[in-house]
């Protein structure tokens, strides 16, 4: 396998294209008015102002059309692979619509939650870049529309635009910065501020907010992922039954209501206070209750 280039090692399902009238340029222009499109809605609609920027979302429309040219599209399934753990394949993928989560294992220890990622966000950038070969599994979690970039095409295509180069090291820095953050918090923070935490970075990055007469109400958001308890606890690094009593305490506080994979913030100013966090002082919406 290494010795083979890899335009070859590429461990995604191949599916036929849906319409076989269409000729090849045909459906690249489809999939990128699709791209296009979909982007225009994420703009309108918006993610949480006070949430993580996507890596697309950073990068000028020039720059961000070019980029969406890149590769080959493809479209996965809700449990389909996407990248390997261990695997020596080198492409970046770049998710225009959908989630996916982020697993890795430690030796013999049980798969871990690491991240979720949405439409607009990068995965596979270490190996990419050249890091080695892939350090975690990215699976998708419902349908993903996605474009596979082969390496060198990514290379020439950052030599051309520097800014998205620029774009694409410091996602890599924000990365590292929270990855540290996450083990500062481990070894700081209690079980119950650290489920908090997940809770407002989830709400922040990827919650849609409460539609009222006034508008989008922020304080109160709906978090658009499904996470079973065990993924939760993971990104908590805690225990499932620790979680879930720290989740139930929240629930009897109001501060959040929780389902069937399902969590809303009911008071995110609350929620932040329990997450040991400084509340957005531009957010009049979202201040501490007095």
């Amino acid at each position: 396998m290494a010795g083979s280039g890899p335009k070859n090692v590429l461990a995604v399902r191949r599916r036929a294209p849906r319409s076989a009238s269409c000729a090849p340029a045909d459906r690249a222009e489809t999939f990128v008015a699709a791209v296009t499109e979909c982007c225009a809605v994420q703009m309108m609609h918006g993610l949480n102002p006070n949430g993580r920027a996507a890596f697309l979302d950073t990068l000028s429309p020039e720059a961000r059309a070019a980029f969406s040219r890149l590769g080959t599209p493809r479209h996965y399934v809700t449990r389909d692979v996407i990248i390997q753990e261990g695997d020596h394949a080198q492409e970046l993928v770049v998710l225009h619509a959908g989630l996916v989560k982020v697993t890795a294992r430690l030796d013999r220890d049980p798969v871990s939650l690491m991240d979720i990622r949405i439409g607009g966000e990068v995965v596979g950038e270490l190996a990419a870049m050249g890091a080695g070969l892939r350090s975690a599994t990215v699976t998708a979690c419902r349908d993903v529309e996605a474009t596979v970039v082969p390496p060198d095409e990514l290379e020439s295509f950052l030599i051309a635009h520097p800014e998205a180069l620029l774009a694409l090291n410091r996602m890599l820095c924000r990365r590292l910065r929270r990855a540290d953050r996450l083990r500062l918090e481990l070894s700081r923070y209690p079980v119950p501020v650290r489920v908090a935490r997940v809770l407002v970075e989830l709400a922040e990055s990827y919650g849609k907010p409460r539609k009222t007469y006034k508008g989008l109400d922020w304080n109160r958001v709906h978090i658009d992922v499904n996470l079973s308890q065990s993924e939760f606890a993971a990104l908590a690094a805690s225990t499932q039954n620790t979680v879930h009593k720290a989740l139930v305490q929240l629930g009897k506080a109001k501060i959040i209501t929780t389902g069937f994979r399902q969590t809303s913030i009911e008071d995110m100013a609350r929620l932040r206070e329990a997450a040991w966090l400084r509340v957005p002082a531009s957010r009049e919406d979202a201040r501490m209750p007095h």
